[in-house]
């Protein structure tokens, strides 16, 4: 390849990072401190090795602790390296037999197929495939009317029931672009779509020998670079393409798309773990080391960056803004983010640069930022996550005082009240919408096994069961596992409309996980990151099999969309000064609200005229919930603006009576006596 090219060396310059295509040339600049020889290698990506070796002069190739070379006549695609030599000590670890990838690559060489192993590593890439894109403007949607439907990129589509030309990619995720849209989700949130290594699970299957891999992929190799196996032409390498084609297509059906991005490690793991990048160009520099040079493990992962680290602030900061800029990402969900937190030694910092840097950052101000309010090391900060008002938090509290209402626990009205008024008690100076409300998610049970399992059942995964939260709070509701007995299948019915209903009438902005409409299961595991089969991927049978509970959940969002009293931007006030409270509790008797210890029953009444829309008067709405074995009777109270009431939802109704437009349902009579089931609840709606 290189033999019939005649290349020019030049200096080059420190910046920009990175290798970028100049006129007749390509620049190259790569930070590392402490090296003592460096040299840039270069190959073709169809062959395994390197044919080319470019040793980097330390006077003239070489600015501060940047090294940096141009090579002109170059192909139109290659691969490049560097190998990197220096001290090993003060936790230095400098080997020039590893050629290592560019931190700033924008592209990752493929190995292969997903799933197999090659001899050919990944490699730094460039190539025609990645020109300039300018993508389309996204729909920029308030977080008071955003919905998050979390999902995986290859199990959303690999599955043969899934109906798409391309299963298991960005393309093939486009293709269920129309289905999302008539769900009525306004964002798509992505497991991690940047390069990581599938096959460095070191797991195997007891039950069956299979030997499992990382589908998940929280386990970083390339921060700037699109995962080459998510594109359905991997082997040229050309996923920016396909991922820009795809982020295009969601904004233009007004969908946007946020990046869960693990910013807390990487995939060079601890001691033993494999030399990618970061610990080959400044294994000090970018991971928080102990006095003697060992990592410190705030991400259960091996490893924690050192953000504090103004070189590394820098770089995570470029990550991001790539997606930005070159994508239209609308969004970052950022795994472990307290790990952002912590000084070079690990100590919680009270004003934490690297946050700051990301919630002020001029490119990225106008972006969704959502923390994954916790990590490995004890640190729990839901509702206290550093940042100000530019972050939402994963609200963990708001998941489990839900699940463990619905699931009988007595006492937790008060809890329950909180968290459905968006959780005050976590963000009071903030509002509402810094709670990002979650039933399930990718860790942990689904919905659907959130209501069948009592245990976590993760035999499969090769850790004898000992992995996956213990804490899941949840119910089989009498049977472990699947059953046929009509009596638990209509009870788990009731609750997972139970669930879904509470999450999508609270304040705050609410996620859902991608398959829960169709009540996908997992077959009781809780912690299904190496699974890619049939555990993980959505069958899409089940859009047949559950298509009233999909019903159930698709009109639950449209009321949620139609009505501003579910989404409001600040907390309740209680009495306002027009002298009318803006939710009025109830309990089984109007105006009578159990909190006590052993109370299962709650309701409340929202007015439509206080909704937090100046000019704009909703429907009121009264909601009742009862997670008691027996049913009860509740009073009706009379509607806040003196309006008729109207049932939209029974939970404990057969579809289609579960939920109904608004107007098409019974009236329900003031003072009238209404029979909640046991483990139900309800939601009427005034007049217009």
């Amino acid at each position: 390849m290189f033999r019939d090219c005649v290349l020019t060396v030049k200096r080059g310059r420190p910046l920009p990072l990175g290798a970028v295509a100049e006129l007749g040339g390509v620049n190259f600049a790569v930070v590392c401190r402490h090296a003592t020889a460096a040299w840039l290698v270069l190959g073709d990506p169809q062959t395994i090795g390197f044919e080319t070796e470019i040793a980097l002069d330390p006077r003239l190739n070489r600015t501060g602790d940047h090294w940096h070379v141009r090579i002109d006549g170059l192909p139109e695609e290659f691969c490049y390296g560097y190998r990197v030599d220096g001290p090993r000590e003060n936790g230095l670890r400098f080997d020039p037999g590893v050629i290592l990838l560019d931190p700033y690559a924008r592209a990752v060489s493929a190995r292969g197929p997903w799933g197999e192993r090659s001899p050919n590593p990944r490699r730094s890439l460039v190539n025609e495939a990645m020109t300039e894109h300018m993508p389309v403007v996204g729909p920029n949607t308030p977080l008071e009317e955003t919905i998050i439907y979390e999902l995986h990129v290859r199990s959303y589509t690999v599955h043969e029931s899934s109906g798409v030309l391309h299963p298991g990619t960005f393309a093939g995720l486009a293709e269920k672009i129309e289905y999302l849209h008539d769900l009525g989700v306004t964002a798509v949130e992505l497991l991690p779509v940047d390069e990581f290594d599938e096959t460095d699970c070191a797991y195997v299957n007891p039950l069956t020998g299979e030997r499992l891999l990382n589908l998940w992929g929280y386990n970083t190799i390339a921060f700037s670079a699109p995962k080459a196996t998510y594109a359905v032409n991997s082997g040229r390498a050309e996923p920016w393409d396909e991922f820009g084609a795809m982020v295009d297509a969601f904004h233009e059906r007004g969908i946007e798309v946020i990046l869960d991005i693990v910013f807390n490690h990487t995939a060079e793991s601890g001691d033993d773990g494999p030399t990618y990048s970061f610990r080959g160009f400044d294994n000090a520099l970018y991971y928080i080391l102990d006095e003697k040079g060992r990592y410190l493990n705030f991400s259960g992962c091996g490893n924690s960056l050192n953000t504090d680290h103004p070189v590394v602030r820098n770089f995570l900061l470029s990550c991001l803004r790539n997606w930005v800029a070159e994508a239209g990402v609308d969004g970052f969900r950022f795994d472990l983010a307290s790990v952002l937190g912590r000084d070079r030694r690990g100590n919680v910092l009270v004003n934490p640069p690297a946050i700051n840097r990301i919630s002020e950052d001029s490119l990225l101000y106008g972006t969704k930022l959502i923390a994954e309010p916790w990590d490995a090391g004890g640190l729990y900060q839901v509702g206290t996550f550093p940042g100000g008002g530019r972050w939402s938090d994963w609200n963990g509290r708001y998941r489990d005082d839900v699940r463990r209402f619905w699931r009988g626990e007595p006492g937790l009205t008060a809890e329950l009240a909180t968290r459905i008024c968006g959780s005050e008690d976590l963000y009071a100076g903030r509002g509402p919408l810094h709670s990002i409300n979650f039933i399930s998610c990718h860790d942990g049970f689904t919905l659907h096994d959130l209501v069948s399992y009592d245990h976590k059942h993760n035999e499969a995964n090769g850790e004898g069961n000992r992995d996956g939260n213990d804490a899941n709070f949840s119910w089989n509701c009498g049977v472990e596992g699947p059953t046929d007995d009509p009596r638990i299948v209509a009870l788990r019915m009731r609750q997972v409309r139970n669930l879904m209903a509470t999450l999508l009438i609270s304040q705050g902005v609410p996620m859902i996980l991608g398959g829960d409409e169709i009540l996908r299961t997992q077959q009781g595991n809780n912690n299904a990151w190496c699974q890619d089969n049939e555990v993980s991927w959505v069958d899409w049978t089940f859009a047949a099999s559950h298509r009233d509970f999909h019903r159930f959940v698709r009109k639950l969002i449209a009321l949620r969309k139609a009505h501003p009293v579910f989404r409001r931007r600040t907390f309740f006030v209680g009495t306002t000064a027009a002298g009318s409270p803006d939710i009025l509790w109830h309990g089984v008797q109007p105006v009578r609200p159990d909190f006590s210890a052993t109370s299962r029953a709650l309701a409340f009444a929202l007015d439509g005229r206080r909704c937090d829309r100046p000019g704009y008067v909703d429907r009121d709405f009264y909601v009742a919930l009862n997670s008691d074995d027996q049913d009860l009777e509740f009073r009706i109270p009379s509607s806040p603006s003196g309006r008729r009431w109207r049932r939209v939802v029974d939970t404990a109704l057969a579809s289609p009576d579960d939920v109904v437009d608004l107007d098409a349902g019974p009236d329900v009579a003031v003072m009238s006596a209404y029979t909640v089931r046991g483990r139900s609840m309800i939601i009427l709606a005034s007049l217009g």
